[in-house]
Parts: structure tokens; sequence; C-alpha cells
């Protein structure tokens, strides 16, 4: 199953851009979005997308400055508000309840549109994010996002990939190497780098890491949730996960950090069943 290029046209500040979104399955079906990390794109969801397929529309946006969507003018915009405003334009185009599927900065987008009076998340799945987020986490993040560092051949930037990255799990050889194919952009010297603006870094390098505190947004969600943690996440701390779990069902995916690749079918499934209504996950 191959997906379809959809572009987004919408509007921040004094001019319009173009998103990028990849959907897959039936347009009749119900719309599941999935939304990735600080430094993904929409390929992440390849494998997840095309499992929920079978039963949901699934929408694959690369947010702003990643992937085959425009750069921003300015490093300061590549903030939540904004990538909120091109998500908006997204469901605006979608025109209908969805189901929302958010990786780490996916995530914040997810729990920010659904504090918000009269959005269209009917469920949603956080994948090892939450209310909580430490500053020594930022602080990881921010050492690595920003760099441009160039590459040979795809086969070095699967390395890269492989080592940064490894905290996503059991990825198996193919994976890898499809997360590589996807995951850079050639230099005008032929070499490769990594498939989104630089200047994504610029709000966490303009100050000194500090603790994020999202509850503003979390005591106001009402809707079924579905939280995933790495078992080994520093992000997504066990005590913010018990937390969570008031309100939200709660899986722990073993072997993993931050954040869970969910391209396993022990996890897919989790995900499916959710999405499908099916509570009783276990």
């Amino acid at each position: 199953m191959q997906p379809r290029e959809h572009t987004i046209p919408y509007l921040l500040g004094p001019a319009f851009y173009r998103m990028s979104v990849l959907a897959w399955g039936d347009p009749h079906a119900e719309p599941v979005v999935c939304v990735h990390g600080l430094t993904r794109n929409a390929h992440d969801f390849d494998i997840l997308a095309a499992y929920l397929a079978e039963h949901f529309y699934v929408l694959c946006p690369d947010l702003p400055g990643r992937g085959g969507s425009d750069w921003l003018p300015d490093g300061a915009l590549y903030a939540p508000p904004s990538y909120v405003q091109a998500l908006s334009h997204l469901l605006a185009f979608i025109d209908r309840p969805v189901h929302w599927v958010g990786t780490s900065l996916g995530g914040i987008c997810g729990m920010a549109v659904a504090a918000t009076p009269g959005h269209p998340i009917r469920r949603m799945v956080l994948n090892d994010i939450g209310p909580f987020v430490p500053k020594e986490a930022l602080g990881r993040i921010a050492e690595y996002v920003g760099t441009i560092p160039e590459f040979a051949d795809e086969h070095d930037l699967e390395n890269y990939l492989r080592r940064v990255h490894a905290p996503f799990g059991r990825l198996t050889d193919a994976q890898w190497a499809a997360m590589a194919a996807h995951g850079g952009r050639r230099l005008p010297n032929g070499r490769l780098t990594l498939h989104y603006d630089p200047k994504i870094a610029d709000p966490l390098r303009a100050s000194e890491p500090r603790d994020l505190d999202l509850s503003a947004f979390w005591d106001r969600i009402t809707i079924p949730m579905l939280t995933l943690r790495g078992e080994s996440s520093d992000l997504l701390l066990p005590e913010t996960l018990e937390r969570m779990a008031a309100k939200s069902t709660t899986h722990l995916v073993a072997g993993a950090g931050h954040a869970p690749a969910m391209m396993d079918e022990a996890t897919m499934a989790v995900v499916a069943r959710f999405l499908r209504k099916e509570d009783v996950l276990f």
C-alpha cells in the first residue's frame, strides 16, 4: 500500500505556507491524524498507517520545517502555537471528527488542540509525552537538534540515526534503512544531511532548559486517551505516567526509551484496539 500525497496551505502571520500530508486508506473511513516528533517526519508512521488503514483514513503531516513541508522564515516560529495553527488547517480540510496519534511534540500539539472548546478529537494516543517534561530530557534533545551533520551516503546517515534514535526500540534492519531513506536531504555538494530546517532548534537553544509543565492543557482534556511510555524513557517519567493513569489508559513498551517507534505488531495492536473503541486492551 502506498500513501497519497496532499498539500495543505495554512496562514501563519503575514504569509501562507504549505504543509505536506501523506494519506492512507479509504477517505470515507474514520480519520486518524498522526503527528510526529521534533526532528522526525510523516514517514515515521508508514508502518502504523498501513496497519491502521484497514479500518481508518490515516493522515500523516510533515510539521513545518520538516520533510516536504515549507521551512519558516524565522526560527522563533518553530514552536507549538505555529504547529497547532498549521494543523488546524488540516483539521479544517478533514472537516469531521478525528482520532489523534501524537509522538512527543505531536502529542503536545494534540493536547493543545484537545484542551480547546469545540475541538474535533474523539480519541487520542499520546506516545511518550505527558503533562510534565523534565528539563534534563529537554537538555539532552537540545544537544543534538539543530546541528547540520553531513553524510557521504544513506549508509552513513542510517548509522547516525541508529545511534541517536536507539531509544526508538527494536527496529529491523529494513525499518532503519527506510528511516534513512526518508530522513535525509541532498546538499549542493552532493552529500546528505537531516531532512529538517536546523532552525527548529532555535527555541530550544534560546535559553537554559526548564521543566515543561503542560498541566493547563492536560487538566482540560476530557476525551478517552491511551498513553504509551517507553520503559526507559527520560522524558515521560514513571511518576508522570502514574498521574496520567487517573484519566488515561496506559501501556508500557518494553525495550524502548523516548520514544517508541510504534512499528512492532504488539504496540500497533494496542493502538488499533483503542482507536476501534475496544477499551479492554489486555
